[in-house]
This record gives C-alpha cells, structure tokens and sequence, in this order.
C-alpha cells in the first residue's frame, strides 16, 4: 500500500482529529469564564511550539522558519489569529456544536474565492451546493431579527478569515512546508498576544459586564493556580490535533479523508451536551444536516472533476 493511499489509516486519524479538537474547544469554552483570551493564546502557543519543535527534531525533519513569501504570510497569520480570535468569543454566547457548524461554511467560502482569485472553473452544481449550503446557515441561526445577538455571526467572520487564509496557503505551499507554515503562525500569534498584553493586559478595559468582552479584555494572570493546566491543555491538544490532521493528509488520499472532518459535527455536541448540558433545536441539526450534506456533495464533485479545491488542504 502506497503512502498516499494509506486511507484507512488516515481517516483513523482524521476521525481522533476532530475528536481532539472539539475536546479543545470544549476547554476554551470552559475556562472564559476566568482567563483572558489571548492570555489563553500565548500560553497555547508557547506550549504547540515547544512540542512541534520535539517532534521535528525526534523525526529528524528539516525547521526553517523563514517563509519564502513574507508578505503572504504576514496576511495569513492576520486572518488566522484574528479569524479563530472570533471563534473563540463566539463561545461566550453560542452552543459548542452551533459555533462549530457555523465554522463549517468555509468549503463554500473557499469555493468562491478560488473562482475569484485563483481563477478556479466552479460548475454550476457546486455553485448550487454553495447557496443550499447557506441556506443551511440561516436555519442553523434561525435568527430572530427583532433581538438578533449578531456574535452569532463570529463562527462565520472565522470561516471567512479561514478560507481566504487557506487561498494564500495554496499560493505558498510550493515553497514553504506546512512545518514552516505552522512556525510563522505560531511566531505571529506570539507576537500579538505579547501586544495584547502590554496594551490591555492589566485589566483597565474591562468595564462591561458581557461574558465577550470581559474574555478578551480580563485581566491577565490573575489566577494561575488554577487556570494554568487548563491553559497548556489546550495547546497540548491543539498540537495532537494539528499532528493527527496533517499525518492524514500525507499518508491518505485527500478527497477520500476531508469530508470525514465533518465528524467534528458529532464529537462537538456531543461535548456540548455532555459538560454544558447543550442541547441543538431541531432546527440546528436541520441546518446541520444541510451543511454537512452540501459540502460533502462539494467534496465529490471536486473529486470527479480531478480538481482539489476545498478538498486538498485540512479545514481544521
């Protein structure tokens, strides 16, 4: 058995994956109550960085750090440090399993900006897929526009931010390593974070008394007796989650493993359910169901037409 076809092997993987990662999100959503989001973001990232480091140095793999598109890649570490900065406030408000499903728009987002910007030759059923699939959205919201909480929309502003990350990745990746992608990330969200700490860090911004604002604007280090582990948990999560996700996608064929990323639609209400007592409306799992279908319908279409869009690079 080849390497890249090593599917079984690699859905396994993919499977723990989302697993992991819905574990990583059900702890940011318990501990906002008591930490400060990018204290939380610092803490995360030192603790992925010291171990992909371990782990590039156990497996003897080349670390460059330096990317080959710099100015690409600082646009990329933007979108994906303020994109899932957005997912993890919309925690304070939504259900684990809604905020998850809402994420979950990015396959239709990153089939619209291909055609746009990589010039991408999208047929009409994926275009059909596209609107279905926001049909699904709107259910899954349900929105009462009367007294519509527009945080809801986060989870969605993350996609966004996601997919036009993972554009700029498909311009980078003929010469930066997903390694040395991993590592400018990391490097930027360091970066960041250590800013956010000097300009809000002591608390002075925290005078509203919402569960959001208070998450990003709390002060920092307050009590680390207890929130410590919970932190370096999630970067020791985010990092087995990270290993998992692309171990996948280089020993198994993409278009056979992306669509089971969608098993994380699963573990996170299941999470939801089990440690917050979350229970989806009918018509979340009706716009669930929507979504999930829509993007696997893209997955194969994409796969018949030999034409990897959505499907050749992790949607986690």
């Amino acid at each position: 058995m080849s390497k890249k076809n090593n599917n079984p092997r690699g859905i396994l993987f993919i499977l723990l994956a989302m697993m992991v990662f819905s574990i990583q999100d059900g702890i940011m959503k318990h501990i906002y109550n008591f930490v400060s989001l990018y204290e939380v973001y610092l803490i995360r990232t030192l603790v992925s960085f010291g171990l992909i480091l371990i782990f590039l140095i156990l497996t003897k793999k080349p670390i460059v750090f330096k990317s080959q598109y710099p100015l690409l890649t600082l646009c990329r570490v933007i979108l994906f440090f303020f994109g899932f900065s957005s997912f993890y406030v919309s925690l304070t408000v939504l259900p684990l399993g809604t905020a998850t499903a809402l994420f979950f728009v990015t396959p239709f987002l990153i089939t619209i900006f291909a055609h746009f910007f990589l010039k991408e030759q999208i047929g009409p059923r994926r275009w059909l897929a596209v609107v279905v699939g926001f049909i699904g959205v709107y259910i899954t919201l349900d929105p009462d526009f009367s007294n519509f909480n527009y945080l809801s929309l986060l989870p969605i502003l993350c996609a966004f931010c996601y997919s036009l990350s993972m554009i700029i990745i498909k311009k980078t990746s003929d010469k930066d390593s997903v390694y040395t992608q991993t590592f400018t990330f990391y490097l930027g969200a360091i970066f960041f974070s250590i800013i956010f700490y000097f300009t809000i860090g002591d608390g002075q911004y925290n005078t509203l008394n919402h569960p959001a604002s208070q998450f990003i604007f709390r002060e920092w280090f307050v009590d680390l007796e207890n929130s410590i582990l919970w932190m370096i948990a999630t970067g020791f999560t985010a990092t087995v989650a990270f290993l998992l996700l692309f171990t996948a996608y280089s020993i198994a064929s993409p278009s056979v493993v992306s669509p089971f990323e969608y098993s994380i639609l699963l573990w996170s209400p299941l999470v939801g359910w089990l440690y917050f007592g979350e229970i989806p409306t009918t018509s979340t799992i009706i716009g669930i169901f929507i979504i999930v279908s829509s993007g696997v319908y893209i997955f194969m279409r994409e796969k018949a037409q030999d034409q990897l869009i959505v499907t050749e690079k992790p949607l986690r």
